[in-house]
C-alpha cells in the first residue's frame, strides 16, 4: 500500500528563544543571526529531504526557516492553523519570572482548564493541532503528494504527535531541536480507519546519530 511521508520540522532560533522568553503566536519575530547560521550549519552537516511541497506556519520565523531549508520547493503554503498557541498576558515574558506566578502554574498544569486573559484555550489548541495534521495528510492523499515538509513550532509538533502518532509518547518526549523534527508517515487505511500516523525517523537525516553519540558520551562521563 502506498505511504505518504510528512517531515515535521521546528523553526530555527529567534532572539526570544535565546533570551528565554515565552513566545507564542502573539509575537511574530524573525530568526536571529544565530538561528540562520545554525540552519545553514545543519544543512551542511546533515541531509534534509528534497521535497516540492512545503507547508508552514504563517509566523515569519517558520516561513523564513522553510525558505532556508527548502529554497527550491515549487509549492509553498502557509497554513493558519499551524501557528503556535497564543499565550495571552504571558506572551513575550521571561519564563524564569513566569514560573513563580500561581496563574502560570495553573496554565501549564494539564487538565486545569485555566485560561489566562487573551490566550488560546489549551483544549482548543490541541484539537486544532490534531485536526491540522490529519488535514495535511488528507491534502497529500487527494493530490497524490507522497512527500512533503511542514515547518511549524515546537508546541505544535509535540501536540500533534502525542495525540496522533505511533509509538505513543507524552508531549515532552516529542520535543524537537530548532531546525529539526520527525518523519511521520501514514497510508490511506491507517489515516481513514485509525486517524493515526507513524513516526519513523528524525530530520535531518543523520542527526539522530549525533544525538545518540552525545547520549553515549554523557553516559560514559557519568561512570568515569
Amino acid at each position: 500500500m502506498k505511504t505518504f511521508k510528512l517531515y515535521l520540522i521546528r523553526h530555527g532560533m529567534t532572539a526570544g528563544n535565546l533570551q528565554g522568553l515565552y513566545i507564542g503566536s502573539g509575537t511574530d519575530i524573525p530568526l536571529c543571526d544565530e538561528g540562520r547560521a545554525q540552519l545553514k550549519e545543519l544543512k551542511e552537516r546533515f541531509e534534509y529531504p528534497q521535497v516540492d511541497t512545503v507547508f508552514s506556519s504563517p509566523l515569519v520565523r517558520a516561513v523564513e526557516t522553510a525558505n532556508i531549508l527548502f529554497p527550491n520547493a515549487g509549492h509553498q503554503f502557509t497554513v493558519h492553523d499551524l501557528r503556535e498557541a497564543g499565550f495571552g498576558v504571558f506572551e513575550n515574558r521571561p519564563v524564569k519570572d513566569l514560573v513563580k506566578e500561581e496563574d502560570f502554574k495553573k496554565w501549564i498544569t494539564p487538565g486545569s482548564g485555566f485560561v489566562p486573559e487573551g490566550a488560546e484555550p489549551t483544549e482548543q489548541f490541541h484539537a486544532r493541532c490534531a485536526e491540522t495534521l490529519l488535514k495535511l495528510f488528507e491534502y497529500m492523499i487527494r493530490m497524490d503528494v507522497t512527500e512533503a515538509a511542514c515547518v511549524t513550532h515546537g508546541g505544535v509538533i509535540m501536540s500533534m504527535l502525542s495525540q496522533r502518532a505511533l509509538p505513543s509518547r507524552h508531549p515532552e518526549q516529542w520535543m524537537a531541536d530548532p531546525g529539526c523534527g520527525y518523519t511521520v508517515q501514514t497510508d490511506v487505511q491507517l489515516w481513514m480507519r485509525d486517524r493515526l500516523v507513524e513516526a519513523i525517523d528524525i530530520v535531518p537525516f543523520g542527526y539522530a546519530d549525533t544525538l545518540r553519540g552525545q547520549a553515549e558520551a554523557e553516559e560514559n562521563e557519568a561512570f568515569e
